[in-house]
């Protein structure tokens, strides 16, 4: 049996518009589904995301949780659709308060939402969650976009004793998009949950920004990817001195050899 393949998309085509990081994130899903690794894959269902055209549907026995963010309840709602011609199947973590009639990173103003933050925490946790009821153990858990950005911190403290995520290696990708502002005052407090705790982050820069996240991410990461030349050079460089497993950019074409290679490389480490 192949490896299996958690693979968390900020964004995917054909249910958004073509931008870096939806079409790198469609092209690794075919490439690894071709390769013959087991995929499972999760986006956050944006308000742009047009439920009829895409042919989403709620699947009740995995939506109806309530994850508390800040001392406040959030109603999980988990939606799925399958990608034309593939049909690689799709999870959506939606949320009325967080997604629904609500663009991906800025307002229709281009303003980037206050609560980024919060956003990232509840896709990450609606993620993991999910995956545990589904009962399904990943072998690579890899993270696209700043919205899967804490997703390495989760799977490293609050979800390492859980079986299904204990062996799990974690990659991140990065990419040269990228939100330029700060995040909300209470993210720290807001990340906090079972062993992620504050403290973690009580040596990160204030104010804590989108860069920093990433640097995070870096942190609780096994290996990273340079999607481009035009990544922030703070961030690669950041990666090299950690010493991290660098995928540095490739040839799309060789995406399907180079990924496998990749994996295996995290795989053995």
């Amino acid at each position: 049996m192949g490896k299996r393949i958690l693979y968390i998309n900020q964004e995917i085509t054909p249910f958004v518009p073509e931008s870096e990081l939806s079409t790198i994130g469609t092209m690794a899903l075919h490439n690894l589904q071709d390769a013959g690794f087991e995929i499972r894959t999760f986006m956050p269902k944006w308000g742009t995301i047009n439920e009829r055209r895409g042919q989403l549907h709620e699947v009740i026995r995995l939506s109806g949780m309530n994850l508390i963010i800040d001392e406040t309840d959030h109603p999980l709602i988990i939606k799925v659709a399958s990608i034309p011609q593939s049909r690689i199947q799709v999870y959506f973590i939606d949320n009325e308060d967080y997604f629904q009639k609500r663009k991906t990173t800025v307002d229709e103003a281009g303003e980037e939402y206050e609560d980024n933050g919060e956003r990232a925490i509840f896709f990450a946790r609606g993620v993991l969650e999910t995956v545990k009821k589904l009962r399904w153990t990943p072998d690579i858990i890899h993270c696209q976009g700043w919205m899967s950005a804490v997703i390495p911190l989760y799977v490293k403290t609050a979800y390492r004793d859980e079986p299904q995520f204990a062996n799990a290696k974690v990659v991140t990708s990065l990419f040269s998009e990228q939100p330029k502002g700060e995040l909300d005052a209470h993210f720290k407090k807001s990340l906090e949950f079972k062993d992620a705790n504050s403290e973690l982050l009580a040596d990160r820069k204030e104010p804590f920004d989108f860069l920093e996240l990433g640097k995070l991410a870096i942190d609780f990461s096994d290996g990273i990817v340079q999607t481009s030349n035009n990544v922030n050079k703070e961030l690669v460089d950041y990666a090299k001195a950690k010493g991290s497993n660098l995928l540095a950019p490739i040839n799309l074409d060789n995406m399907s050899e180079e990924y496998t290679k990749f994996y295996n490389t995290i795989l053995e480490g």
